[in-house]
């Protein structure tokens, strides 16, 4: 038997249990060559179940070593480890607490644990909630920060990728304002290699064709828009080139990406994260799937918060959540072979 992929719950007072059960349940995992396990909360799992309208039945150990319990779902058997014993009632939907932040940081932490070990073949992170992390003394913005100290990495990058479509980030979550001040040759060169080395390692892919795009409107147009392209990205790409990295550019962020939908680049280099997102999310929007390069073990997530607004109501879609579980398998099949 494969090693296990880790699902880990995320919030539970969001949208992460309930579309775990909806993936179970439309029996997307059923041809998975893969072994799944939870870690999260039995009771939390329960009342998702009910929320969609699904029949469940919890009973006492399971068939996998990573698992202490198993969710039954109609002809589908769900290990669970369970890492926390939450009172559905104290911990009602849309309501981030200090006890659901600490439930969802064991869950990465012991995911991330035992893909380390090698005990699971990677995980897959359901979303969380940042003021829950904040107020259980969690000092990491995300799942991101929290898995590179872990892993005790110092450089990752977030590559967010659909079929059509692979975008990955030189400067991620921070002011538009701030971009320019926090962007360098290095961090570019950075990025550039991350992403080459990850697509090569996870998705079998020769020597990945890398389009690095302009910071400014049209390239910066020869200094008149400003002169981070001559200073940063240039430089950036003749070294990756030098490397023997088929990185081009930098390419104007207003026409490039219609021609890496057809085919032409197999992912974008992003100064900043809307120039990334906006389009990534315009094509996939239900089913992107957030990929971290750059760790250790295999680590992708869906590409959606936790949606306290959806929390409850059995609608929210596990397209992404089903996304990327497969892509994590897809990756971890490469790395073991």
């Amino acid at each position: 038997m494969k090693k296990p992929l880790v699902i880990t719950m995320g919030d539970p007072a969001g949208v992460g249990p309930e579309i775990i059960v909806q993936a179970v349940c439309s029996g997307a995992f059923v041809h998975l060559d893969r072994p799944l396990v939870v870690a999260g909360d039995m009771a939390i799992l329960q009342r998702a179940a009910a929320a969609c309208g699904r029949s469940c039945e919890c009973r006492s150990g399971s068939r996998l070593a990573l698992g202490s319990a198993e969710l039954v779902l109609g002809d589908y058997v769900l290990p669970v480890r369970e890492l926390s014993r939450l009172e559905p009632d104290r911990h009602r939907y849309g309501q981030p607490l200090a006890s659901s932040g600490r439930a969802m940081a064991d869950y990465i932490r012991w995911a991330c644990d035992a893909s380390l070990a090698g005990d699971a073949a990677g995980m897959v992170t359901a979303p969380i909630n940042k003021q829950a992390l904040q107020l259980a003394g969690v000092d990491f913005p995300g799942h991101t920060e929290l898995l590179a100290d872990r892993c005790r990495v110092d450089e990752v990058v977030m590559m967010l990728a659909g079929e059509r479509l692979r975008v990955c980030m030189v400067t991620t979550h921070c002011a538009l304002r701030e971009v320019p001040q926090r962007l360098t040759a290095e961090r570019i060169l950075t990025t550039v290699r991350i992403t080459a080395q990850s697509l090569q390692q996870h998705c079998g892919l020769e020597n990945p064709r890398l389009a690095v795009l302009a910071l400014n409107p049209h390239a910066g147009e020869g200094g008149l828009f400003g002169d981070e392209e001559p200073r940063y990205i240039v430089p950036a790409i003749a070294a990756a080139q030098a490397e023997g990295i088929a990185a081009s550019g930098p390419h104007s962020a207003d026409t490039l990406f219609w021609f890496a939908v057809q085919g032409d680049y197999d992912a974008v280099i992003c100064m900043y994260h809307d120039q990334g997102l906006i389009p990534l999310k315009l094509l996939h929007f239900e089913d992107a799937v957030n990929v971290t390069l750059g760790l250790p073990i295999v680590r992708t997530s869906v590409d959606h918060g936790t949606a306290y607004d959806l929390a409850g109501t059995g609608k929210a879609s596990p397209a992404s959540l089903v996304a990327a579980v497969r892509m994590a398998a897809g990756m971890a099949d490469r790395r073991e072979r």
